[in-house]
């Protein structure tokens, strides 16, 4: 008897697919090994008259979409933004990460980079161009965090690196370089990466820092993720940066004011109108010097703290501690407070710190204070959050997501001493200074200060579904399709749509990783 020909195809059977709406179904999935793809199981059967000759019985466990972590600042010893002069050692550690986090359910990450020497960029930037190592994750593009941030909400970026864009646009290209800033397609295109090709990119900037305003536009126009992150805008600001472009907040409730009443900031954008008015909102271009100039003057009498002890340490933890009340808001205040018709000048920084001026227009002209009962609609945007219960409290996890669920992606933001496997104990960091571990928390060797944490994104997801209350599949979402969602390639991406990648995670039912797949084969799988 002729032996059974294999058609590439592989059947996953007896198990939960996560839906694009939270839900779990039992359902069969196909998928083309050879070409890597998921299939339209019933219409691949009507076109090709068989069957898959591959059955794999998951045994009622949950047959999910790989995850996407965006935002990533290393693993397993190798860090993104440490360039040490050759190409090759840096692809090797590239190759690596992508190698070893499969073990965690991830098939797709966004390496990212902390603020650099402006020579370093245009380095780094292309050897971070979309690449796909054998056997491994998926490298989808770069994520620039910084250099344009505010420097009170720097956390772990050299404050001497830290700049305005002054010329706008045309300063992002200054340091980015102009050929990794071009349309999204002259991009893919201009290097070796193979046809169809996911790549993307993603610019974390702070929207009130001179010049970040009348650049989100531009970027977004070229196919670039533009983030708001390390900033204290106030909400109106936020509001403006969105309706200029911006589609995502950079790791939630860290490198930000914390949340108010009466100016909630950035995190108030989860909770902001699908309906703004015109009275309430502006959407300016470019954003007003005598406000920069004023926040610059303020911030010098603000009372704040530091702990030397945790310099340049975690990325997304606040070296310098502000409260509710910014300085952005006193000096958008003091300029708004020049401008009303009593003919007073404009306050100074120390007098604008008692102001109670209302919130409302940032501008005051005579025709913007009229009535108008238009108004303009508003999509909130995708917000990035660390849910390793250390970075953010368990509540405020909930509270977000409660406030904006569809938004939701969850990230790891991990530095090089991730590693699952990694013992409890004293690591060496850099620049001499060693860490302790101890479960998923690091500390600064020899005393009780935090200084990050190890979580993996299979973790996260765990964490979410105990700090929130959602189910699993409601969990997996927000590590596969919002993520996909943001970056625009969930047709590719994050979900289990025919014709996207057979990247996929098998997950028991709590959560934990049994074994991984990218592009139709299996990469990884617990032993």
């Amino acid at each position: 008897m002729a032996a059974t020909i294999s058609n590439d195809l592989i059947c996953f059977t007896n198990c939960l697919l996560p839906q694009e709406d939270g839900g779990l179904i039992e359902k069969d999935v196909w998928i083309d090994e050879r070409r890597g793809v998921i299939l339209d199981a019933q219409r691949t059967f009507f076109l090709r008259k068989e069957r898959p000759n591959t059955i794999i019985d998951l045994g009622g466990n949950i047959l999910s979409p790989g995850f996407i972590d965006i935002q990533i600042n290393g693993g397993f010893g190798f860090d993104f933004s440490v360039y040490e002069g050759d190409d090759q050692t840096y692809r090797d550690g590239l190759k690596l990460v992508a190698e070893r986090i499969v073990e965690t359910g991830v098939t797709s990450l966004v390496p990212t980079i902390i603020t650099q020497e402006k020579a370093f960029y245009p380095k780094l930037l292309n050897l971070l161009r979309p690449w796909s190592p054998p056997h491994a994750a998926h490298l989808l593009g770069w994520h620039a965090e910084g250099p344009f941030l505010q420097m009170s909400k720097r956390g772990a970026h050299s404050p001497a690196l830290i700049i305005p864009a002054s010329e706008g646009f045309k300063s992002f290209e200054s340091i980015y370089s102009p050929e990794n800033l071009v349309e999204a397609e002259d991009w893919l295109m201009s290097g070796d990466t193979l046809h169809n090709t996911v790549g993307v990119r993603i610019i974390t900037a702070a929207p009130e820092v001179e010049g970040v305003m009348e650049a989100i536009n531009e970027a977004s126009k070229r196919g670039i993720c533009f983030n708001i992150g390390h900033s204290m805008a106030t909400t109106d600001i936020a509001t403006a940066a969105v309706r200029n472009g911006a589609r995502c907040i950079t790791h939630l409730f860290n490198a930000m004011p914390q949340l108010h009443h009466r100016d909630p900031s950035i995190i108030g954008l989860l909770g902001a109108s699908p309906y703004l008015s015109p009275s309430s909102s502006s959407a300016f271009l470019p954003f007003p010097s005598a406000i920069i100039s004023a926040l610059n003057a303020s911030m010098s009498s603000l009372p704040i703290t530091k702990d030397p002890l945790i310099d340049h340490i975690s990325e997304a933890f606040d070296e310098i501690k502000t409260p509710p009340q910014t300085p952005m808001l006193l000096a958008e205040q003091a300029y708004r407070k020049s401008l009303l018709p009593t003919g007073k000048l404009m306050a100074s920084p120390d007098s604008a710190a008692i102001a109670a001026i209302p919130l409302g227009s940032r501008q005051s002209s005579e025709s913007e204070l009229k009535k108008d009962l238009t108004t303009i609609l508003f999509d909130r945007p995708f917000y990035e959050i660390i849910v390793d219960g250390i970075h953010s409290h368990p509540n405020s996890v909930r509270l977000a997501y409660s406030a904006h669920p569809d938004g939701c992606i969850l990230i790891t933001d991990a530095m090089k001493i991730l590693d699952p496997h990694l013992k409890d104990g004293v690591h060496d960091w850099r620049d001499g200074r060693r860490f302790y571990k101890e479960g998923d928390k690091l500390y600064v060797e020899g005393t009780t200060t935090l200084a990050g944490s190890v979580v993996t994104l299979d973790k996260c997801v765990r964490n979410f579904v105990r700090y929130t209350g959602c189910s699993i599949g409601q969990a997996i979402v927000c590590a596969t399709y919002n993520p996909a969602r943001c970056l625009n390639i969930e047709n590719k991406k994050g979900t289990l749509r025919a014709g996207a990648d057979a990247d996929l995670v098998v997950l028991d039912r709590q959560g934990n990783v049994l074994s991984t797949w990218v592009k139709g084969k299996m990469v990884w799988a617990k032993k």
